[in-house]
């Protein structure tokens, strides 16, 4: 398990010279923000036994996370999943098993916490995997958690996003840009959780 320090800390370290994450470059293209949809619980269900049965005992944590984990929140309509293996960076003992499943690699990060990205189009999904002493999975949870319970900030999330997609569709901006905007507003949600958590004093 990482450290508290080190779950509470945010890192966005540059790729080393000469380097690039993209495996598959990123698609250009507006950014939808969709009202909650009930269905997706179900649809990460079936994804998430998807990956379990692709992988078997190699999946050692496999969760549903990010906005569309959220009853009521609107989303881009793209699941997101945290995988966690053993060796992120050994890709030919989990990679090969989700390939034949219809998964795609489209980003390897090995500088930051070996994070690779997987994505599957039958349903939309990121899968986000990491070793397990990474501490974004926790990041995740906590911020997960936290929205569910407190629909205050869940809203003012909401407000932020369905205003940050306009406004970045509007310019043609990127994904990237989209994110930045709403950067302000994570942090602030995430200091409220991880205080409540008993992470930060």
């Amino acid at each position: 398990m990482p450290s508290a320090h080190d779950i509470v800390t945010f890192t966005d370290p540059p790729p080393p010279p000469g380097a690039s994450p993209w495996v598959r470059e990123p698609e250009s293209g507006a950014i939808e923000v969709a009202p909650y949809d009930p269905a997706w619980p179900a649809t990460a269900t079936d994804l998430i036994a998807r990956i379990r049965g692709a992988l078997g005992a190699r999946a050692l944590d496999v969760t549903h996370v990010g906005s569309t984990s959220v009853p009521g929140l609107p989303a881009k309509p793209i699941i997101d999943v945290d995988l966690v293996v053993a060796y992120p960076g050994d890709e030919p003992g989990w990679l090969p098993p989700l390939e034949g499943a219809g998964f795609v690699l489209t980003i390897r990060e090995p500088w930051w916490h070996e994070h690779r990205l997987v994505k599957s189009r039958a349903p939309m999904a990121n899968i986000h995997v990491f070793g397990p002493e990474s501490p974004e999975t926790w990041k995740h949870r906590v911020f997960r958690d936290w929205l569910r319970a407190n629909p205050s900030d869940r809203d003012e999330y909401a407000a932020v996003k369905l205003e940050a997609a306009a406004i970045s569709t509007s310019r043609r901006e990127s994904v990237m840009a989209y994110n930045d905007r709403k950067a302000h507003i994570i942090h602030a949600i995430y200091g409220r959780a991880f205080r409540a958590a008993g992470l930060l004093a």
